[in-house]
C-alpha cells in the first residue's frame, strides 16, 4: 500500500500568554505597542503572525494534536489569554465552541472564520470580483464582532463542513479579514498587514492552481472520507465522494458507525470504484481501522491529513504538501 501523510503531528509548543490588555487599540496592555491577539488553534496563530509581524503577540490555545477542539474544555490560563487580547480568532461553526465560554466580559474583537465560507448558513457569499482584481482588503460588517456582541450559535451546524481551513478560497478571505482586524487596530501598521496578507493570497492562489491542475487532471475520480476534515480539498479537485452517508459524520461525532453502514463502506472500499482513501491523522476507532485495513489489502492509497499545522511550517506550505500528498495519491 501507498500511504501518503497531509501533515505529520504538531508537539506541543509552549507560548507565551498574552499582556495585561483588554483595549481594542494598539497600544494597550504593557505600553509595549503591540496587538494582543488570541487564537484557537496554531492554524490561526500562525496567519496572525505572519500577517502582524512585530506588531503583534500572538497565544494560541490548542496547538498539540493530542487537543481535540471538538471537546477542547478551556482552562484559566485560556480565559486569561482571552480576556487580555485585543482580537480574538476562533473557526467557529461549531469547531471550536469552548472560544464561545471565554468570551463573556471580553473587549476584544472577535474574528469568526467559518463566517467567510460561501458554504455558512444564510452567506449569500463573498464578492469574487473584488478577489479575481488583486483581493481588494474590503470591510465586510458582517465579520466585525465585538466582544459585547451575543456570540450564541456557534454549535455544530448541521450539514456544514466547519473546517473552512482546507478551502483555500474561503482562506482567501480569511487572510484578508485578519489583515482588516489588525489594521482597525493598529492604523499605523495598516500597509504592512496588507502587504504581508498579499503575500500569503499569491501562495493561496498558488493552492487554488494546484487543485484545478488536479481537478483537469483526475475530475470525478471516487475517494472515501473517514471524517469530513478534507472535504474542501476533495471537492474543489473535483473529486466524487463515495462514502456511504453517516459514516464520516459518526467519526468526526466520535460515536459508533452503524453495523449496516460498515458493511456498506467495506463494500464500497472492495467495490474498485475508491481511488483515494482520506483520513484524519488525529481521530478513528476500530470503524475506522477496519476501512483502512480494507483499502489497504485493496492497494488503495491513504493520505491523512491532520488539523493542526506541522511544527516549522506555514500555513500556506501546509496547504501545498497536504494538496500534493493528495495528487500523488491519485498518480500512484
Amino acid at each position: 500500500m501507498h500511504k501518503f501523510r497531509a501533515a505529520v503531528i504538531l508537539s506541543a509548543s509552549a507560548l507565551v500568554l498574552a499582556g495585561c490588555s483588554t483595549t481594542a487599540s494598539a497600544g494597550g496592555g504593557d505600553g509595549d505597542g503591540l496587538i494582543r491577539v488570541t487564537a484557537s488553534t496554531n492554524v490561526y496563530g500562525s496567519l496572525a503572525e505572519q500577517i502582524g509581524g512585530d506588531r503583534v503577540e500572538v497565544t494560541t490555545i490548542i496547538d498539540s494534536a493530542a487537543q481535540d477542539p471538538h471537546s477542547y474544555e478551556a482552562t484559566a490560563r485560556d480565559r486569561l489569554a482571552v480576556a487580555d487580547a485585543d482580537l480574538v480568532i476562533e473557526n467557529g461553526g461549531g469547531y471550536d465552541a469552548f472560544v464561545d465560554t471565554l468570551l463573556d466580559g471580553s473587549d476584544a474583537h472577535v474574528f469568526t472564520a467559518a463566517e467567510f465560507s460561501h458554504d455558512y448558513p444564510g452567506n449569500a457569499g463573498h464578492d469574487d470580483e473584488a478577489t479575481e482584481e488583486g483581493h481588494d482588503h474590503a470591510e465586510d460588517e458582517a465579520h466585525d464582532h465585538e466582544g459585547e456582541e451575543d456570540h450564541e450559535g456557534h454549535d455544530h451546524i448541521e450539514g456544514f463542513n466547519e473546517h473552512v481551513w482546507f478551502d483555500p478560497h474561503t482562506m482567501i478571505h480569511v487572510v484578508e479579514g485578519i489583515a482588516d482586524e489588525l489594521s482597525e487596530l493598529d492604523p499605523d501598521g495598516a500597509a504592512d498587514f496588507t502587504a504581508a496578507a498579499d503575500d500569503i493570497i499569491s501562495d493561496l492562489e498558488g493552492a487554488e492552481s494546484e487543485l484545478e491542475t488536479i481537478k483537469a487532471d483526475a475530475a470525478g475520480a471516487g475517494i472515501f472520507m473517514t471524517e469530513p476534515l478534507p472535504g474542501y480539498i476533495a471537492a474543489a479537485a473535483g473529486l466524487t465522494d463515495l462514502t456511504p452517508e453517516g459514516f464520516a459524520e459518526a467519526v468526526e461525532e466520535g460515536t459508533d458507525v452503524a453495523p449496516a453502514t460498515l458493511l456498506e463502506a467495506l463494500d464500497v472500499i472492495g467495490s474498485g470504484d475508491v481511488r483515494v482513501l482520506l483520513t484524519n491523522a488525529q481521530t478513528g476507532g476500530s470503524e475506522t481501522d477496519k476501512v483502512e485495513q480494507a483499502a489497504q489489502d485493496a492497494g488503495i492509497p491513504v493520505v491523512a491529513f491532520s488539523e493542526l499545522l506541522e511544527d516549522g511550517s506555514s500555513y500556506a506550505e501546509w496547504m501545498h504538501d497536504a494538496i500534493q500528498s493528495l495528487a500523488d495519491a491519485l498518480n500512484s
